[in-house]
Protein backbone atom coordinates (compact mmCIF):
# COMPACT_ATOMS: atom_id res chain seq x y z
CA UNK A 1 0.00 0.00 0.00
CA UNK A 2 0.61 3.66 -0.20
CA UNK A 3 1.75 5.32 2.54
CA UNK A 4 2.59 9.09 3.45
CA UNK A 5 4.86 9.77 7.01
CA UNK A 6 5.11 13.41 7.45
CA UNK A 7 6.07 16.66 9.63
CA UNK A 8 2.94 18.73 8.39
CA UNK A 9 2.92 22.43 8.23
CA UNK A 10 3.10 24.21 11.77
CA UNK A 11 3.90 28.11 11.89
CA UNK A 12 5.95 28.23 8.61
CA UNK A 13 5.26 31.97 8.30
CA UNK A 14 7.15 32.71 11.36
CA UNK A 15 10.40 29.35 10.86
CA UNK A 16 11.40 25.76 11.24
CA UNK A 17 9.51 24.17 14.11
CA UNK A 18 11.46 21.30 15.11
CA UNK A 19 9.01 18.45 16.37
CA UNK A 20 11.68 16.18 16.74
CA UNK A 21 13.86 17.74 19.62
CA UNK A 22 13.01 17.25 23.69
CA UNK A 23 11.56 21.03 23.56
CA UNK A 24 9.42 21.38 20.45
CA UNK A 25 9.51 25.06 18.84
CA UNK A 26 10.82 27.53 16.69
CA UNK A 27 13.96 27.81 18.33
CA UNK A 28 15.72 31.31 18.55
CA UNK A 29 19.19 29.83 17.33
CA UNK A 30 17.31 27.96 14.62
CA UNK A 31 17.62 24.56 15.48
CA UNK A 32 16.08 22.22 13.77
CA UNK A 33 16.13 18.40 14.33
CA UNK A 34 16.20 15.71 11.23
CA UNK A 35 12.91 13.44 11.00
CA UNK A 36 14.52 10.58 12.63
CA UNK A 37 11.88 8.53 14.30
CA UNK A 38 9.69 9.11 10.93
CA UNK A 39 12.81 7.98 8.49
CA UNK A 40 13.41 4.99 10.48
CA UNK A 41 9.26 3.79 10.10
CA UNK A 42 9.51 4.46 6.49
CA UNK A 43 12.43 2.19 6.06
CA UNK A 44 10.69 -0.42 8.20
CA UNK A 45 7.54 0.30 5.83
CA UNK A 46 9.08 0.03 2.86
CA UNK A 47 11.32 -3.68 4.16
CA UNK A 48 7.96 -4.93 3.85
CA UNK A 49 6.69 -4.14 0.88
CA UNK A 50 4.67 -0.35 0.83
CA UNK A 51 5.95 2.38 -1.24
CA UNK A 52 6.44 5.67 1.21
CA UNK A 53 7.12 9.02 0.76
CA UNK A 54 8.60 11.40 4.01
CA UNK A 55 7.52 14.77 4.23
CA UNK A 56 9.57 17.25 6.38
CA UNK A 57 7.43 20.39 5.34
CA UNK A 58 8.83 22.41 8.31
CA UNK A 59 12.19 21.79 7.29
CA UNK A 60 11.59 23.44 3.96
CA UNK A 61 9.05 25.47 5.36
CA UNK A 62 5.69 24.16 3.10
CA UNK A 63 2.37 25.20 3.74
CA UNK A 64 -0.57 23.40 4.15
CA UNK A 65 -1.63 23.62 0.48
CA UNK A 66 1.43 22.54 -1.12
CA UNK A 67 1.59 19.63 1.23
CA UNK A 68 -1.87 19.04 0.57
CA UNK A 69 -1.41 18.86 -3.45
CA UNK A 70 1.54 16.08 -3.10
CA UNK A 71 -0.60 14.37 -0.68
CA UNK A 72 -2.92 14.21 -3.32
CA UNK A 73 -0.98 13.36 -6.59
CA UNK A 74 0.79 10.50 -4.48
CA UNK A 75 -3.06 9.34 -3.33
CA UNK A 76 -2.02 6.99 -0.15
CA UNK A 77 -3.93 4.59 1.07
CA UNK A 78 -2.43 5.54 5.28
CA UNK A 79 -0.96 8.99 6.16
CA UNK A 80 1.21 8.61 9.76
CA UNK A 81 1.39 11.86 11.26
CA UNK A 82 4.15 13.18 13.89
CA UNK A 83 3.28 15.26 16.06
CA UNK A 84 4.01 17.11 19.73
CA UNK A 85 2.35 19.01 22.36
CA UNK A 86 1.74 22.10 21.10
CA UNK A 87 1.40 21.27 17.38
CA UNK A 88 -1.41 18.65 18.38
CA UNK A 89 -4.38 20.78 17.94
CA UNK A 90 -2.79 21.60 14.36
CA UNK A 91 -1.95 18.28 13.45
CA UNK A 92 -5.22 16.78 14.28
CA UNK A 93 -6.85 19.40 11.86
CA UNK A 94 -4.17 18.54 9.06
CA UNK A 95 -5.74 14.93 9.50
CA UNK A 96 -9.41 16.43 8.64
CA UNK A 97 -7.87 18.14 5.80
CA UNK A 98 -6.14 15.59 4.25
CA UNK A 99 -9.24 13.29 5.05
CA UNK A 100 -11.64 16.15 2.73
CA UNK A 101 -9.49 14.73 -0.21
CA UNK A 102 -9.22 11.26 0.58
CA UNK A 103 -12.14 10.04 3.17
CA UNK A 104 -11.33 6.77 3.52
CA UNK A 105 -7.58 7.07 4.01
CA UNK A 106 -5.99 6.09 7.17
CA UNK A 107 -4.66 9.04 9.14
CA UNK A 108 -2.14 7.30 12.40
CA UNK A 109 -1.22 10.03 14.78
CA UNK A 110 2.91 9.29 16.39
CA UNK A 111 4.94 11.01 18.68
CA UNK A 112 5.51 11.86 22.66
CA UNK A 113 2.00 13.91 23.14
CA UNK A 114 -0.17 10.98 21.51
CA UNK A 115 1.53 8.64 23.17
CA UNK A 116 0.94 9.66 27.01
CA UNK A 117 -2.06 10.65 26.06
CA UNK A 118 -3.79 8.32 23.66
CA UNK A 119 -7.75 8.59 24.89
CA UNK A 120 -7.39 12.42 25.16
CA UNK A 121 -6.03 12.88 21.83
CA UNK A 122 -8.25 10.35 19.69
CA UNK A 123 -11.42 12.82 21.31
CA UNK A 124 -9.46 15.96 19.53
CA UNK A 125 -10.32 15.01 15.94
CA UNK A 126 -12.18 11.93 14.53
CA UNK A 127 -10.71 12.15 11.49
CA UNK A 128 -7.70 10.39 13.52
CA UNK A 129 -8.10 6.99 13.23
CA UNK A 130 -5.16 5.58 15.76
CA UNK A 131 -2.47 6.26 17.33
CA UNK A 132 0.83 4.22 17.17
CA UNK A 133 2.35 4.70 20.39
CA UNK A 134 5.73 5.29 21.54
CA UNK A 135 8.29 3.38 19.62
CA UNK A 136 5.68 2.77 16.79
CA UNK A 137 8.29 1.05 13.25
CA UNK A 138 6.43 -2.50 14.13
CA UNK A 139 3.40 -1.15 14.98
CA UNK A 140 2.99 0.42 11.97
CA UNK A 141 3.83 -2.30 9.66
CA UNK A 142 1.41 -4.83 11.37
CA UNK A 143 -1.08 -2.14 10.84
CA UNK A 144 0.00 -1.74 7.06
CA UNK A 145 -0.06 -4.94 6.67
CA UNK A 146 -3.59 -5.61 7.87
CA UNK A 147 -4.84 -2.73 6.44
CA UNK A 148 -3.31 -4.33 2.70
CA UNK A 149 -4.66 -7.43 3.48
CA UNK A 150 -8.44 -6.34 4.14
CA UNK A 151 -8.45 -7.14 7.82
CA UNK A 152 -9.90 -3.96 9.75
CA UNK A 153 -9.57 -6.27 13.16
CA UNK A 154 -6.83 -4.53 14.89
CA UNK A 155 -6.96 -6.03 18.42
CA UNK A 156 -4.06 -7.83 18.78
CA UNK A 157 -1.82 -5.27 17.19
CA UNK A 158 0.18 -3.96 20.18
CA UNK A 159 1.14 -0.32 20.98
CA UNK A 160 -2.48 1.01 19.20
CA UNK A 161 -5.11 2.76 20.28
CA UNK A 162 -8.21 2.97 17.81
CA UNK A 163 -11.74 3.03 17.40
CA UNK A 164 -13.57 -0.38 17.39
CA UNK A 165 -16.89 -0.51 14.99
CA UNK A 166 -18.89 0.88 17.83
CA UNK A 167 -16.78 4.46 18.14
CA UNK A 168 -15.36 3.06 21.58
CA UNK A 169 -11.97 3.89 22.16
CA UNK A 170 -9.88 1.14 22.55
CA UNK A 171 -5.93 1.37 23.65
CA UNK A 172 -4.07 -2.38 23.12
CA UNK A 173 -1.04 -3.41 25.21
CA UNK A 174 1.83 -1.84 24.92
CA UNK A 175 4.42 -3.15 22.49
CA UNK A 176 7.99 -4.14 23.82
CA UNK A 177 10.64 -1.82 22.99
CA UNK A 178 12.47 -2.90 20.35
CA UNK A 179 16.23 -5.28 21.60
CA UNK A 180 17.76 -5.88 17.93
CA UNK A 181 18.56 -1.93 16.96
CA UNK A 182 20.24 -3.47 14.69
CA UNK A 183 17.52 -4.99 12.82
CA UNK A 184 16.49 -1.50 11.66
CA UNK A 185 17.29 0.23 8.41
CA UNK A 186 19.60 3.21 8.49
CA UNK A 187 17.93 6.38 9.07
CA UNK A 188 20.73 8.29 6.65
CA UNK A 189 19.87 5.92 3.82
CA UNK A 190 15.97 6.85 3.97
CA UNK A 191 17.26 10.42 4.35
CA UNK A 192 18.84 9.71 0.95
CA UNK A 193 16.25 7.82 -1.03
CA UNK A 194 13.42 10.06 0.04
CA UNK A 195 15.41 13.34 -0.82
CA UNK A 196 15.82 14.86 2.56
CA UNK A 197 18.31 17.71 2.42
CA UNK A 198 21.16 18.18 5.15
CA UNK A 199 21.41 22.03 4.34
CA UNK A 200 18.22 21.89 5.31
CA UNK A 201 18.58 21.27 8.82
CA UNK A 202 20.40 22.87 11.77
CA UNK A 203 21.90 22.58 14.80
CA UNK A 204 23.63 25.85 16.31
CA UNK A 205 26.68 24.11 18.43
CA UNK A 206 27.74 21.95 15.21
CA UNK A 207 29.37 22.44 12.10
CA UNK A 208 27.22 23.11 9.09
CA UNK A 209 25.64 20.77 7.23
CA UNK A 210 25.17 18.24 10.00
CA UNK A 211 23.61 14.96 10.28
CA UNK A 212 21.72 13.47 13.33
CA UNK A 213 21.20 9.21 14.05
CA UNK A 214 20.52 7.55 16.87
CA UNK A 215 22.92 4.68 18.02
CA UNK A 216 21.06 3.80 20.70
CA UNK A 217 17.82 4.42 22.68
CA UNK A 218 16.24 4.50 26.51
CA UNK A 219 18.27 6.18 29.13
CA UNK A 220 19.36 4.61 32.61
CA UNK A 221 19.11 8.03 34.17
CA UNK A 222 15.81 9.33 36.18
CA UNK A 223 15.81 13.02 34.98
CA UNK A 224 12.13 14.24 36.16
CA UNK A 225 11.75 16.58 33.12
CA UNK A 226 13.21 14.69 30.29
CA UNK A 227 10.45 13.64 27.50
CA UNK A 228 11.20 10.85 25.53
CA UNK A 229 12.86 8.39 28.27
CA UNK A 230 9.24 8.68 29.99
CA UNK A 231 6.80 8.68 27.26
CA UNK A 232 8.82 7.11 24.29
CA UNK A 233 11.78 4.69 24.35
CA UNK A 234 11.90 3.82 28.06
CA UNK A 235 13.80 4.74 31.64
CA UNK A 236 16.63 2.11 33.07
CA UNK A 237 17.73 0.28 30.44
CA UNK A 238 19.98 1.75 27.28
CA UNK A 239 19.41 -0.38 24.28
CA UNK A 240 22.34 -0.46 21.66
CA UNK A 241 23.33 -0.54 18.03
CA UNK A 242 26.13 -2.77 17.86
CA UNK A 243 29.59 -1.13 17.10
CA UNK A 244 29.97 -2.34 13.64
CA UNK A 245 26.49 -1.36 12.76
CA UNK A 246 27.30 2.05 13.32
CA UNK A 247 30.52 2.56 12.18
CA UNK A 248 28.62 0.87 8.56
CA UNK A 249 26.52 3.31 8.62
CA UNK A 250 29.00 6.22 9.06
CA UNK A 251 30.61 4.71 6.16
CA UNK A 252 27.29 4.93 4.01
CA UNK A 253 27.34 9.04 5.35
CA UNK A 254 30.57 9.30 4.12
CA UNK A 255 30.06 8.03 0.74
CA UNK A 256 26.51 9.51 -0.23
CA UNK A 257 26.42 12.86 1.73
CA UNK A 258 30.38 13.81 1.16
CA UNK A 259 29.31 17.52 2.32
CA UNK A 260 28.98 16.79 5.64
CA UNK A 261 31.19 18.41 8.31
CA UNK A 262 29.64 16.97 11.91
CA UNK A 263 27.16 14.30 12.83
CA UNK A 264 25.45 13.82 16.18
CA UNK A 265 24.60 11.04 17.69
CA UNK A 266 20.92 12.16 19.34
CA UNK A 267 21.22 8.74 22.19
CA UNK A 268 19.64 10.35 25.49
CA UNK A 269 23.08 9.48 27.04
CA UNK A 270 25.70 8.26 24.50
CA UNK A 271 28.48 7.37 27.16
CA UNK A 272 26.32 5.84 29.59
CA UNK A 273 28.10 2.28 28.17
CA UNK A 274 32.11 3.46 28.73
CA UNK A 275 32.93 0.32 26.98
CA UNK A 276 30.75 0.38 23.71
CA UNK A 277 32.08 4.15 23.37
CA UNK A 278 35.45 2.86 23.57
CA UNK A 279 35.13 0.60 20.79
CA UNK A 280 32.80 2.40 18.61
CA UNK A 281 36.07 5.86 18.94
CA UNK A 282 38.77 2.73 18.22
CA UNK A 283 37.16 1.71 15.18
CA UNK A 284 36.50 5.33 14.15
CA UNK A 285 40.03 5.88 14.27
CA UNK A 286 40.79 2.48 12.65
CA UNK A 287 38.89 3.07 9.64
CA UNK A 288 40.08 6.96 9.42
CA UNK A 289 36.56 8.23 9.69
CA UNK A 290 37.68 10.85 12.20
CA UNK A 291 39.30 11.91 9.62
CA UNK A 292 36.26 12.68 7.61
CA UNK A 293 33.96 14.52 9.91
CA UNK A 294 33.82 15.61 13.36
CA UNK A 295 30.86 14.46 15.56
CA UNK A 296 29.00 15.51 19.15
CA UNK A 297 27.00 13.48 21.54
CA UNK A 298 25.07 13.78 25.14
CA UNK A 299 27.05 12.92 27.64
CA UNK A 300 26.58 13.73 31.40
CA UNK A 301 28.77 14.58 33.87
CA UNK A 302 30.09 11.41 35.17
CA UNK A 303 32.30 10.90 31.70
CA UNK A 304 36.08 10.79 32.70
CA UNK A 305 39.20 12.31 30.73
CA UNK A 306 40.77 9.19 30.10
CA UNK A 307 37.19 8.02 27.58
CA UNK A 308 37.07 11.69 26.71
CA UNK A 309 40.58 11.98 25.42
CA UNK A 310 40.15 8.87 23.05
CA UNK A 311 36.61 10.51 22.05
CA UNK A 312 38.35 13.54 20.97
CA UNK A 313 41.10 11.49 19.05
CA UNK A 314 38.35 9.50 17.45
CA UNK A 315 37.17 13.40 15.66
CA UNK A 316 34.41 14.42 18.59
CA UNK A 317 34.02 17.41 19.08
CA UNK A 318 31.33 18.69 21.32
CA UNK A 319 29.91 17.42 24.35
CA UNK A 320 25.71 18.59 25.32
CA UNK A 321 25.72 18.27 28.68
CA UNK A 322 23.03 18.89 31.09
CA UNK A 323 24.23 20.85 34.40
CA UNK A 324 20.71 22.27 34.63
CA UNK A 325 20.90 24.24 37.87
CA UNK A 326 23.59 25.62 40.28
CA UNK A 327 22.28 24.42 43.61
CA UNK A 328 22.36 21.24 44.65
CA UNK A 329 19.12 20.80 46.26
CA UNK A 330 17.49 21.85 43.36
CA UNK A 331 19.61 18.88 41.25
CA UNK A 332 18.41 16.55 43.86
CA UNK A 333 15.15 17.40 43.37
CA UNK A 334 14.47 16.64 40.00
CA UNK A 335 16.38 13.70 40.55
CA UNK A 336 19.72 14.36 38.51
CA UNK A 337 21.87 12.22 40.10
CA UNK A 338 24.83 14.37 40.46
CA UNK A 339 27.29 16.77 41.82
CA UNK A 340 28.19 20.57 41.88
CA UNK A 341 31.73 19.66 41.64
CA UNK A 342 31.14 16.56 38.94
CA UNK A 343 30.00 19.50 37.05
CA UNK A 344 32.86 21.45 37.34
CA UNK A 345 35.38 18.98 37.01
CA UNK A 346 33.77 17.70 33.58
CA UNK A 347 34.19 21.24 32.48
CA UNK A 348 38.12 20.98 33.70
CA UNK A 349 38.69 17.47 31.83
CA UNK A 350 36.69 18.90 28.41
CA UNK A 351 38.81 21.59 27.66
CA UNK A 352 42.61 19.52 28.84
CA UNK A 353 40.82 17.14 26.54
CA UNK A 354 39.99 19.76 23.59
CA UNK A 355 36.52 19.13 23.40
CA UNK A 356 33.63 21.97 23.19
CA UNK A 357 30.41 21.86 25.85
CA UNK A 358 27.18 22.62 24.79
CA UNK A 359 25.68 23.62 28.23
CA UNK A 360 22.12 23.80 29.29
CA UNK A 361 20.64 24.64 31.76
CA UNK A 362 16.99 25.39 32.88
CA UNK A 363 14.95 26.72 36.21
CA UNK A 364 11.74 26.20 37.08
CA UNK A 365 12.42 22.93 39.18
CA UNK A 366 11.29 22.02 42.69
CA UNK A 367 12.92 24.07 45.33
CA UNK A 368 13.59 26.88 42.83
CA UNK A 369 13.81 30.36 44.23
CA UNK A 370 15.08 33.83 42.54
CA UNK A 371 18.41 32.79 44.96
CA UNK A 372 19.08 29.22 43.20
CA UNK A 373 18.32 31.02 39.83
CA UNK A 374 20.82 33.16 40.47
CA UNK A 375 23.11 30.31 41.89
CA UNK A 376 22.67 28.76 38.19
CA UNK A 377 23.62 31.96 36.32
CA UNK A 378 26.45 31.93 38.15
CA UNK A 379 27.84 28.57 37.86
CA UNK A 380 27.07 28.92 33.87
CA UNK A 381 29.76 32.36 33.55
CA UNK A 382 31.88 30.05 36.14
CA UNK A 383 32.12 26.67 33.64
CA UNK A 384 31.80 29.22 30.55
CA UNK A 385 31.19 26.71 27.83
CA UNK A 386 31.26 26.89 24.19
CA UNK A 387 27.70 27.86 24.19
CA UNK A 388 24.86 27.71 26.61
CA UNK A 389 20.99 27.65 26.66
CA UNK A 390 18.72 29.03 29.24
CA UNK A 391 15.03 27.96 29.39
CA UNK A 392 11.99 27.84 32.18
CA UNK A 393 11.37 24.00 33.04
CA UNK A 394 8.98 23.05 29.95
CA UNK A 395 6.24 20.09 31.48
CA UNK A 396 5.09 17.99 29.10
CA UNK A 397 2.35 15.23 29.50
CA UNK A 398 3.61 11.99 30.77
CA UNK A 399 6.44 13.11 32.88
CA UNK A 400 7.21 13.12 36.20
CA UNK A 401 7.35 17.44 35.57
CA UNK A 402 3.81 17.63 34.63
CA UNK A 403 2.47 15.52 37.48
CA UNK A 404 4.41 17.62 39.71
CA UNK A 405 3.04 20.78 38.32
CA UNK A 406 -0.42 19.48 37.96
CA UNK A 407 -0.95 18.03 41.40
CA UNK A 408 0.56 21.19 42.69
CA UNK A 409 -1.72 23.30 40.77
CA UNK A 410 1.45 25.56 39.21
CA UNK A 411 0.23 24.85 35.60
CA UNK A 412 -1.34 27.98 33.92
CA UNK A 413 -2.93 26.45 31.19
CA UNK A 414 -4.30 22.91 29.71
CA UNK A 415 -4.54 24.66 26.28
CA UNK A 416 -1.73 22.42 24.28
CA UNK A 417 -1.00 25.19 21.97
CA UNK A 418 0.21 27.66 24.53
CA UNK A 419 3.14 25.59 25.46
CA UNK A 420 4.54 27.86 22.47
CA UNK A 421 3.99 31.34 21.56
CA UNK A 422 2.06 32.59 18.81
CA UNK A 423 5.38 33.00 16.42
CA UNK A 424 6.37 29.16 17.87
CA UNK A 425 9.12 29.96 20.76
CA UNK A 426 9.19 28.34 23.80
CA UNK A 427 6.71 29.54 26.47
CA UNK A 428 6.50 28.66 30.12
CA UNK A 429 3.37 26.94 31.30
CA UNK A 430 3.89 26.76 35.36
CA UNK A 431 3.90 29.46 38.09
CA UNK A 432 5.88 28.90 41.38
CA UNK A 433 5.23 30.52 44.79
CA UNK A 434 8.98 31.56 44.71
CA UNK A 435 8.69 32.62 40.75
CA UNK A 436 6.31 33.72 38.30
CA UNK A 437 6.04 32.76 34.67
CA UNK A 438 6.75 35.45 33.66
CA UNK A 439 9.79 35.86 36.26
CA UNK A 440 11.18 32.59 34.66
CA UNK A 441 11.10 33.86 31.18
CA UNK A 442 12.31 36.97 32.19
CA UNK A 443 15.40 35.15 34.19
CA UNK A 444 16.39 33.37 31.22
CA UNK A 445 16.28 36.04 28.88
CA UNK A 446 18.65 38.62 30.89
CA UNK A 447 20.94 34.82 31.63
CA UNK A 448 20.98 34.72 28.06
CA UNK A 449 22.31 38.85 27.72
CA UNK A 450 24.70 38.60 30.32
CA UNK A 451 25.83 35.00 28.94
CA UNK A 452 26.78 35.57 25.48
CA UNK A 453 27.37 39.73 25.80
CA UNK A 454 29.97 39.34 27.75
CA UNK A 455 33.20 40.85 26.07
CA UNK A 456 35.14 37.91 27.42
CA UNK A 457 32.78 35.93 25.65
CA UNK A 458 32.36 38.06 22.40
CA UNK A 459 36.26 38.12 22.03
CA UNK A 460 36.40 34.41 22.20
CA UNK A 461 34.30 33.96 19.35
CA UNK A 462 35.65 36.56 17.20
CA UNK A 463 39.07 34.34 17.71
CA UNK A 464 37.76 31.21 17.06
CA UNK A 465 35.59 32.65 13.63
CA UNK A 466 39.42 33.84 12.60
CA UNK A 467 41.33 31.17 13.56
CA UNK A 468 38.80 27.65 12.71
CA UNK A 469 37.40 28.97 9.56
CA UNK A 470 34.96 25.53 9.64
CA UNK A 471 33.48 27.22 12.14
CA UNK A 472 32.36 30.08 10.49
CA UNK A 473 28.99 28.89 8.87
CA UNK A 474 27.88 27.97 11.83
CA UNK A 475 28.68 31.07 13.35
CA UNK A 476 27.02 32.95 10.72
CA UNK A 477 24.03 30.71 10.63
CA UNK A 478 23.12 30.99 14.05
CA UNK A 479 24.52 34.46 15.29
CA UNK A 480 22.43 35.95 12.52
CA UNK A 481 19.05 34.87 13.98
CA UNK A 482 20.01 34.24 17.67
CA UNK A 483 21.43 37.89 17.82
CA UNK A 484 17.64 39.35 16.91
CA UNK A 485 16.75 37.78 20.33
CA UNK A 486 19.10 39.06 22.84
CA UNK A 487 17.99 42.86 22.21
CA UNK A 488 14.64 41.83 22.10
CA UNK A 489 12.23 43.28 25.22
CA UNK A 490 11.21 40.35 28.36
CA UNK A 491 9.22 37.50 26.47
CA UNK A 492 10.01 34.17 25.16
Amino acid sequence: MKIVLINPPFKVEYGKFSRDQRSPAITKSGTLYYPTWLASATGVLEEAGHKCKLMDCCAVQMNDDKALQIIRDFKPDMIVINTSTPSIYNDCLFAEKVKDFFPNIFAVLVGTHPSALPEETMGINKAVDAIARREYEYTLRELANNLEAGNCDFSTILGLTYRNSDNQIINNEDRPFIEDLDSLPFVSKVYKEQGIDPKDYFFSAAEYPMMIIFTGRGCPNNCFFCVYPQTFHGRKKYRLRSPENVIQELEYMVENFPELKSIGFEDDTFTADLERTKEICRLMIEKGLNKKFNWWVNARVTLDYVTMKLMKEAGCRLLIAGFESGNQNVLNRMHKGILLDWSKQYVKNANKAGLLIHGCFMVGNPGETKETMQETLNLALELNTDTAQFFPLMVYPGTDAYRWAESNNYLVTRDWSKWITEDGLHSCVISLPGASSTELVEFCNEARRKYYLRPRYIISKMKQFITHPDERKRLIKAGTRFVKFLFKPSED
